[in-house]
């Protein structure tokens, strides 16, 4: 299949961003010394419209107006945002739960999480409608998916057919670099790929409509915590005050962004140059569908509930494994900073 210029530009992008998340370790620009008083958040991984919340809490002043002097670092996978928070060049980290649970496991993290941003998790597997048309998880039996090497998504993918009760042995995965995995799917080099639920936009830009078949396995019984805001148990007891305020103030921009996905695209514009408006748009939409649930609709966005995060815990620990001393499920969070419901 030959791409158009419009289309290999597209792809190219989703690639760069896919590679971006899959990258090595912090270079010494992120250990440069902060001002006095600057708080640092890092990111996951490449800026992206997914990461919109937090520039709207940092662009409409909220941080400010709470008295902290925040500042905002791209990442390069949830494991080395873990890292910059226990090296100390950042102070908040937005990472994910399998990834801290196994850094406590190996004593290489003493953080919890103060907020659970994605209440489902993004992991999604797409393919051609022409092709595998893989939209529901009976379809994952003998199907072969691109992944990269040292991802956790293949056993999370294993684990969630064994829910199913579907042999996780009969998925095959093959090594494909993220730069390529769109592009060896729009040429039917491979039948499927998986990636986080946000490359749905790009890849549904270069596509006719009703051409790409998504399974995102949230909707389709997986019950994992993903990303969440985590900050250190020094920090906690040290800076109470400190913590409290940055998630109020994080949090203000959370409902912001859902509530204007337009607006919020906008101001994150004004800190990302480049940023595609229109891909901006529908990463924040899709993260409307991780972010929100009947428990956030209760209690509040970034609501811990203790029994989903022991399943969530459970789930790694049966399907991804973890190596030393396994933390409990309570001690990988605390809800002692979320603004109560109307706050």
């Amino acid at each position: 299949m030959a791409m158009n210029s419009k289309r290999r530009q597209v792809v190219q992008a989703i690639g760069a961003a896919t590679a971006g998340w899959m990258a090595g370790s912090w270079g010494s620009a992120h250990a440069q010394n902060k001002p006095p008083g600057e708080l640092t958040l890092s990111l996951d991984f490449t800026v992206l419209g997914r990461h919109a919340p937090w520039y709207v809490a940092l662009g409409k002043g909220y941080f400010k107006q709470a008295g902290l002097n925040v500042k905002i670092v791209p990442g390069q996978g949830t494991a080395q945002a873990i890292q910059a928070l226990e090296s100390g060049i950042a102070q908040f980290a937005f990472s994910d739960v399998v990834s801290l649970a196994l850094a406590r496991a190996r004593g290489a993290s003493s953080a919890r999480f103060v907020a659970m941003n994605y209440q489902s998790a993004p992991y999604a597997i797409f393919s051609l409608a022409s092709g595998a048309n893989a939209g529901s998880p009976d379809k994952l039996t003998g199907l072969e998916v691109a992944s990269g090497a040292g991802s956790f998504s293949p056993k999370v993918i294993q684990g969630f057919m064994k829910q199913h009760k579907l042999d996780p042995a009969s998925i095959k995965f093959v090594n494909v670099d993220g730069s390529a995995r769109v592009s060896m799917l729009l040429s039917k080099k491979v039948p499927a790929i998986e990636n986080f639920i946000f490359s749905q936009v790009g890849i549904e830009k270069v596509l006719p409509p009703g051409q790409l078949t998504t399974l995102l396995l949230a909707s389709n019984g997986l019950e994992l915590y993903a990303n969440g805001l985590l900050v250190k148990d020094e920090m906690i007891k040290a800076q109470p005050d400190t913590v409290r305020a940055f998630v109020k103030a994080a949090m203000q921009g959370w409902r912001d962004t859902l509530a204007d996905p337009e607006g919020a695209a906008t101001v994150m514009a004004n800190y990302v140059p480049g940023l595609n408006h229109e891909v901006a748009v529908g990463e924040i939409k899709l993260l409307a569908t991780l972010a929100q649930s009947p428990a956030t609709q209760q209690n509040g966005l970034g609501w811990i509930d203790a029994d989903r995060m022991k399943r969530s815990l459970d789930f790694i620990a049966q399907n991804i494994g973890i190596t030393g001393k396994a933390p409990t499920a309570a001690e990988l969070y605390t809800t002692e900073f979320l603004p109560k419901v109307g706050a």
